[in-house]
């Protein structure tokens, strides 16, 4: 299953901030190099993360962007409700406009079966494996989110 652009980039940006100190700020151009997130895009992701209240933002010489709630407190389909991505309950893989269960396409038990897994999947996962996976990994940590030179 494919997210949206905006969808990814909000993802990525909190997954950056996740591995920020929680009494640090970083700045957006150092959000949008570490998230590979395009600055213009970053902008507007970052509007709908703070209104959502997954994410702060402060202004000025010192300020920039921080998470507002501890990773393990942010789920990703809180991330994807803020981004407005959401599974069409009744769309149909072929296409079809009455594909149900009571008249289905060809895919629609195993596409059903996806949008359920996946459903689960974001409302169990959070940002605190974003922290984990990191720490396991130190040699990866911060580095391995920027681009090669």
């Amino acid at each position: 299953m494919l997210l949206t652009p905006r969808a990814e980039y909000a993802l990525r940006a909190l997954a950056v901030l996740a591995l920020e100190p929680s009494d640090g700020w970083l700045p957006a151009k150092d959000l949008a190099e570490r998230a590979h997130v395009p600055p213009a895009f970053l902008s507007k992701v970052m509007r709908r993360l703070v209104l959502a209240d997954l994410a702060r933002a402060q202004k000025g010489h010192g300020g920039g962007f921080q998470l507002a709630r501890a990773p393990q407190r942010i789920r990703v389909c809180d991330v994807l409700a803020a981004m407005d991505f959401e599974l069409i309950a009744d769309h149909c893989a072929f296409g079809w406009q009455k594909c149900n269960e009571a008249r289905p396409c060809p895919l629609h038990g195993m596409y059903s079966l996806l949008k359920a897994d996946f459903r689960q999947w974001a409302e169990r996962s959070t940002l605190a494996v974003v922290e984990v996976n990191a720490l396991s990994k130190p040699q990866r940590g911060k580095r391995a989110l920027r681009k090669p030179r």
